[in-house]
């Protein structure tokens, strides 16, 4: 018998390539879907190439679709912060730099955003990190995905070497941390 999804739930996180993003995303138990895409900018439909430019304002995201009877968001925010990606870079992640990098929570609701602001809160008083967390808590307006050569990118060229070097030790780092988060 299939089972079927009662319920779902969104969250949007943007933190550097969103291939690295949507890698580690793909991997946990209660997640039906990861979405690259660009959100937080100004201009509307936004590409790759004006992204990369840093002027549109908007920043590499993904969109998570998750059955938060499985996982929560506070869980994907555990995630988010201890292996997608570094909350203390700021407009940067690893080899990419630039304000389209940045460290962002883009919420949905008012749940959402206080949900995130706890877990800084509480990242932030447990000295989790050596320097201070730079992840913005934003509202989401508006969500572009990206074209179709981004969509799955680590799962269908594993052996790209920006993949090897940058997306595979973080899903493997998941996968050690997190052995019962794994799909």
């Amino acid at each position: 018998m299939e089972h079927k999804i009662k319920y779902k739930a969104e969250a949007v996180f943007g933190g550097g390539c969103f291939w690295c993003t949507e890698a580690v995303f793909e991997e946990l138990r209660g997640v039906i879907s990861v979405m690259p895409g660009y959100t937080g900018g100004t201009v509307p439909n936004p590409t790759y190439e004006a992204v990369c430019t840093g002027e549109t304002g908007h920043a590499e995201s993904v969109q998570i679709t998750y059955n938060p009877a499985v996982i929560s968001y506070e869980t994907l925010l555990r995630v988010y912060f201890t292996v997608a990606h570094d909350p203390t870079e700021v407009n940067r992640q690893g080899p990419d730099d630039g304000n389209q990098y940045r460290s962002a929570i883009f919420y949905a609701d008012a749940q959402q955003r206080a949900t995130a602001l706890a877990v800084i809160d509480r990242l932030t008083a447990a000295k989790a990190f050596k320097a201070p967390i730079a992840t913005q808590v934003v509202p989401l307006h508006g969500f572009y995905a990206a074209e179709a050569y981004h969509q799955h990118y680590a799962h269908e060229h594993p052996d790209d070497p920006y993949i090897v070097i940058n997306d595979a030790p973080k899903v493997a780092m998941l996968h050690s941390r997190y052995p019962e988060l794994v799909k």
